[in-house]
């Protein structure tokens, strides 16, 4: 047993890697501010809608998401806590950016659904879910905002059953709502919680932990709320899951946590479960079997692109997810679309908007390395043997525009912004095959990533853009090609445009259009979702 394999196998056990998912507005930036509180990596806690005289969330560091209130990027943030080492990917809470999300999502061990206690499950929430169990994701559930109205906590839970399929038990339960919030029970050691509100939650909350039973605790609850604690209590016991551990771990049962991020009401608590019971660092599916985060051979996937976080520096950053082995500063390693050796000499660690340079990393962890035009989402980076990590897939667009820039003297500045977008995949950039048409087309899931692109083309690259909407809502691949394309022939109420890879991609105007192309082409294969590399133990003899 060497000694890497050791130091390996000890960095693995403490590390866990998880992203948040959330409907928008469920207070997932909140919560992550107030994570990062208690790890100790930020002092201050700053909620997303802050005043102009609060500080602006940490994960937030684009001055349109300051501007708007809202998360539009997905950031990592790295800290420790209680000899835990925690990777936390906060993902854009905003519906028309959850294609980053799903990127973020294959660098994740871990998911954390975060429920607002008033609205229940809602759309983006169920989306991300699905997500999730293509993955087999253990998902803890954070239901938030109990400090304010909400549903009844067992209605709750019926819904994620019913809904979501999967069983949820209970870790600890919520003492009352609104302004009766008193704080939770916390099922595994039977004690009550009970919080006092700091200064707009932006400090850890001060907690008394009493045994449930104790006459202080029932004073301070109040008879009747401690009477109906009790019989929640019952029903949970009678009616309730069995704890489940394996279950957890393949994404059938999710522990469910009740509190309040914005005032840190049951934060902390729900952070310890998450350690003890969040998975480490797992085995990754690659084109060589699968590989083990001990494995000594270093090995690692590009999961996300980011241009110009510094705006000074116009540096672009590649979000690398380690898979296998021990990264350390300068080494070289085997770029596998390209074949070529490359010299990993700038990694950083990465903290919203703050980086800095990093000597080692291990399974589990993100690094940031400086991207000078070499990476594409979904590389695979590697030493030892050659192995190749499933692409990540780029999902239907419904909403298309053309991008027109009205200044020839911005040409250049025009085409490396355009470019440097379509590598990060900020949004998808597809062009006409009419050679005429030089015009990119941008397709994106909601009209928020044309507002984001023309803001950045704006702000970053001084270019000045006119958007123009054209009649389409649906996209298609085609799966064998140019080829089987040309054999046809022409289609009707069509576009043909072709895609960042030189794929065929098919336009229509509306679902109908689709269903008849494919009614009267049934030997035409039309995907929904881009193809990705195929995993062929042939490409790595």
């Amino acid at each position: 047993m060497s000694q890497l394999w050791q130091e390996l196998e000890r960095e693995v056990e403490r590390r866990r890697t998880f992203a948040i998912i959330s409907h928008p507005d469920a207070g997932k930036t909140t919560l992550t501010e107030k994570l990062l509180l208690y790890g100790g990596a930020i002092h201050l806690a700053g909620a997303v809608k802050a005043r102009a005289a609060q500080r602006h969330a940490t994960s937030d560091w684009m001055e349109l998401e300051k501007q708007r209130g809202i998360s539009i990027t997905s950031t990592v943030l790295q800290f420790d806590y209680m000899g835990y080492c925690i990777n936390l990917l906060d993902t854009p809470g905003h519906k028309d950016f959850s294609e980053d999300t799903y990127r973020t999502l294959a660098a994740a061990d871990n998911a954390v659904m975060l429920v607002d206690g008033a609205k229940g499950l809602e759309p983006q929430t169920r989306k991300l879910f699905e997500v999730c169990r293509m993955r087999s994701l253990p998902i803890f559930t954070f239901i938030n905002k109990m400090d304010r109205p909400t549903r009844e906590p067992l209605e709750l839970l019926d819904e994620i059953e019913k809904e979501l399929g999967i069983t949820p038990y209970v870790m600890n339960w919520a003492i009352g709502t609104g302004d009766q919030f008193k704080g939770v029970y916390d099922r595994a050691t039977k004690t009550v919680h009970l919080f006092q509100r700091s200064a707009h939650g932006q400090r850890e909350a001060t907690v008394d932990i009493y045994p449930y039973d104790d006459p202080q605790a029932i004073k301070f609850i109040g008879n009747n709320l401690y009477n109906q604690l009790l019989e929640d209590l019952e029903v949970l016991d009678s009616l309730g899951a069995e704890w489940d551990t394996q279950d957890l771990h393949r994404g059938k049962l999710t522990p469910i946590f009740f509190g309040s991020a914005m005032t840190n009401f049951g934060v902390e608590l729900f952070l310890k479960s998450f350690l003890e019971f969040g998975i480490t660092p797992t085995v990754h599916d690659s084109s060589s079997g699968e590989v083990s985060p001990t494995d000594e051979d270093f090995s690692a996937f590009v999961f996300k692109l980011q241009a110009n976080m510094d705006p000074r520096h116009r540096d672009r950053i590649a979000f690398v997810r380690v898979c296998s082995g021990k990264f350390e500063k300068d080494m070289s390693v085997t770029h596998l679309r390209s074949g070529k050796s490359i010299r990993l000499s700038h990694a950083q660690k990465l903290f919203g908007q703050d980086r800095e340079a990093i000597d080692v990393a291990y399974a589990g962890d993100v690094i940031g390395l400086n991207n000078p035009g070499m990476f594409a989402i979904g590389d695979t980076i590697y030493l030892g043997k050659k192995r190749q990590y499933a692409g990540i897939p780029c999902f239907s667009p419904e909403l298309f525009c053309t991008l027109r820039n009205p200044n020839p003297s911005k040409f250049k500045q025009f085409r490396k912004g355009i470019s440097e977008l379509q590598e990060e995949g900020a949004i998808q950039i597809m062009y006409s095959v009419d050679e005429s048409k030089r015009d990119p087309i941008l397709a994106a899931v909601g009209q928020l990533q044309f507002e984001v692109a023309q803001y950045r083309l704006q702000s970053e690259y001084s270019v000045e853009t006119i958007l123009e909407s054209m009649p389409y809502s649906v996209a298609r691949w085609v799966e064998d090609g140019w080829e089987a394309l040309e054999a046809v022939g022409r289609l009707f109420n069509t576009m043909v445009v072709k895609d960042s890879w030189n794929r065929p991609v098919l336009l229509f105007k509306n679902q109908w259009n689709l269903n008849q192309v494919e009614a009267d082409h049934p030997k035409l294969r039309l995907k929904a979702i881009a193809p990705i590399a195929e995993l062929t133990t042939a490409d790595t003899k």
